[in-house]
Order: structure tokens, then sequence, then C-alpha cells
């Protein structure tokens, strides 16, 4: 008789008391309101909350950094009006729209105080009974985006132009050369006239006159082929200031240059660097010619961390002179090719100093300081 085995089952194993992890007390709950400060706080565009009254509610960093003011204790329950000051439109827009006006969902502003151009967004702030309560403004910093813009119809313009330069150069440069060459001719042979050598002197001068003028001008278009290099901009600075006082008549003028020695390296040409600082002293120094002669030309170099996430860091230059200054039109219009108003002047001193900084991968704008003069501010990136 065969003995069937029954195999017994492994005894499973008490089931362990296993102590559910503690809950993370949460240290900020949603609830709180220190919650959603902490989010307007933190928020990469600048956010400005109005009351029904007309006073602050809420604004953080960006917001101050933008509008180019420096934050206080006591802003918070300030009027707008007081606060914006310096931005009178920005403070009509925003009490037009707590007042019950219209609130555009895209729209675009130019800030008069630091030249900043602005995208914002106006909203209506309402409880929980629908009742409005006050109005938020968002906004973001679209300078770069707008000079970006304007570099590409710049680049569009200076393709066109190219093309009409390469196109009448020989022919304008070889008759001009045969001018100023058979002029001289005449001049030597014709030595006992007065009134034939001053007409033919006049001639001469008037050839090379336009001959400059078609030489800048393809100058103007020609692409820039950068070599480059780490750049000392320092370096760079103290050389361009040593040129141009070599190279300018003895007079009441002066340049002083106020360069860090610990200022980064940036990637650059220093050759190409070194002359756009030349002709923007250069532009100062006749714009003293225009009134008494003398006047004082400031280069201010400093280096600034970066603002946003993505944008490098740069250095910023200030070409500062106590001149005549220039008038809102010429403001306008002082990068644009063939605008001057120099009776010598051909225009393209300004546009070449902006080519040169677009090729950089950097921007000049310019400014009126407090005291009079003009003052152009060069922004390098230090990594590009």
């Amino acid at each position: 008789m065969t003995q069937t085995r029954t195999r017994r089952r492994p005894r499973s194993a008490p089931p362990s008391r296993r102590t559910a992890p503690a809950r993370r007390a949460s240290a900020t709950p949603a609830s709180d309101d220190r919650f959603f400060r902490h989010l307007v706080t933190s928020l990469r565009n600048g956010v400005l909350a109005i009351t029904r009254d007309g006073r602050v509610a809420a604004i953080n960093a960006p917001a101050y950094r933008i509008l180019g003011l420096e934050p206080t204790e006591s802003d918070v329950g300030r009027t707008a009006a007081d606060l914006l000051a310096s931005e009178p439109e920005l403070a009509r827009i925003i009490a037009r729209a707590t007042d019950g006006g219209h609130l555009p969902n895209r729209a675009e502003l130019r800030l008069k105080g630091p030249g900043r151009v602005i995208g914002y967004t106006l909203s209506d702030v309402r409880d929980a009974d629908g009742t409005s309560i006050g109005t938020a403004i968002f906004f973001k910093d679209l300078t770069r985006v707008e000079q970006l813009e304007e570099r590409e119809r710049l680049r569009d313009r200076l393709a066109t132009l190219g093309e009409m330069a390469a196109a009448i150069a020989h022919e304008v440069k070889n008759p001009l050369a045969s001018i100023e060459v058979m002029a001289g001719v005449l001049k030597r042979k014709l030595p006992g006239s007065t009134d034939a050598q001053a007409t033919l002197s006049d001639i001469i001068n008037e050839c090379k006159l336009a001959n400059a003028i078609v030489v800048e001008v393809l100058e103007y278009v020609r692409p820039l082929r950068l070599e480059l290099e780490r750049v000392s901009l320092g370096d760079v600075l103290r050389d361009a200031v040593t040129l141009a006082t070599n190279t300018t008549p003895p007079g009441g003028t002066r340049v002083q240059l106020d360069a860090p020695d610990d200022l980064p390296q940036i990637p650059g040409d220093a050759t190409q660097l070194r002359q756009l600082f030349i002709n923007l002293i250069n532009n100062a120094f006749e714009a003293f010619e225009a009134v008494n002669g003398s006047g004082t030309v400031t280069l201010r170099a400093r280096f600034a961390e970066a603002h946003d996430i993505g944008e490098p860091a740069h250095i910023v230059v200030d070409v500062q002179d106590d001149g005549p200054g220039m008038s809102e039109e010429a403001t306008e219009r002082i990068f644009s090719p063939f605008f001057t108003t120099k009776p010598q002047g051909t225009g393209l001193g300004l546009a070449i100093v902006r080519k040169v900084v677009d090729a950089h991968d950097g921007h000049i704008t310019h400014l009126t300081p407090e005291g009079g003069g003009t003052c152009f501010r060069i922004s390098l990136p230090t990594a590009n």
C-alpha cells in the first residue's frame, strides 16, 4: 500500500508592522496668504497690483528693475501716481483701468526713464463675490526683442545698400581719380595763374572729399569679419583714448577714463572695438567745435550681472561728454545711415559704430544726462 505524503505549506511569516512614513508638514499651507505673496515676488515678470483707491498693494523685484525704481519700505500703501511719477503714461494707463476702462491683453509701451520697451497685460482683480477690488499689471522687458528686430531690419537695409554700393563703387571711384589726376596736371602747368591755382585746388579737395565718402559707404556696407579673441576691454579703452587724443589738435578738450582693472575679458575683435570708441570720442570732439571748442569726454566701464535666465553678463561702457547735446529729432535718427547735423559729415560715423556693436552681439543706446551733453551707453556680453 502506497503511503501518500502530504507536503506541508510553509508557514507564512506574520505581516510586518511597518509604520507608515509620517507626512512632511507643509512649511507654508496653500491657503496661507504668505504663499501667494511669495508667488508674486518670485515671478520673473514684473507685477504691480493696485487697489481700487489707487494704492500699491504689491510690487515685486523685477518690476522695480524694469521700471528703474529703487525699492523702499513705504512703497506698499503708496499711491500709484506717486510711485510712477517718472512714468506718467504708465500711471495714466493703470488709472484708466482701475476706473473701469479698457484692459488690454497684450500691449507695448516705451518707458521714458530707463528707455526700455515693455509688453504688458492688465487684469481686473475681483473678490469671491465678483466685486472689483483692484487692478494688476503684468509686464516684461521687451527691449532686447525690440533691438533684435531692429537689427534684422538694419541688416535688410544694409544688404540692399550693399548691392547698390558695389554696383556704383567702380563707376564713381575711377572718374573721381581721373579728375583729381588731371586737375593736378593742370595745376603744375599753370603755375603763374593764381585764379586757376585756387580753382584747381578746390577741384582736387572736392574729389578727395567725394572719394572719402565713397570709401566710407563701402566700409559701412561691407560685412564685418571679426577676428575674435579674448579681449581686455580696459586695455582697448586705454588704447582708444591714447590714439584719439594724439590725433586731436591741442585745445581745451580732455578725456577721462574710469575702467576697473578687474573687468572680465570679452570675446571680440580688439581692432574693431578700439575704432568704435575712437569714433565716439572724435564725435564728441566735433560737437565741442560747434560751440567753444572745449569740453570733457568721460569713459566709464563697469561689470553688470545678467538679470534674466539665458542672458549673459555684460560690460557696460558710458561715453559721455558735456557738449551742446542733441535735439529730440536728431536723437530719434541718430543711428540712421546718412543722417547728420554736421556741414561736412556723411552721416555714417554712428551707423558704423552701431554696426560694430551689433556684430559683437551687444547693443548701444543714446542717453541725455541731467546736466546736459550726450551719453552713449554700450553693452557688450562677456560670452556669446
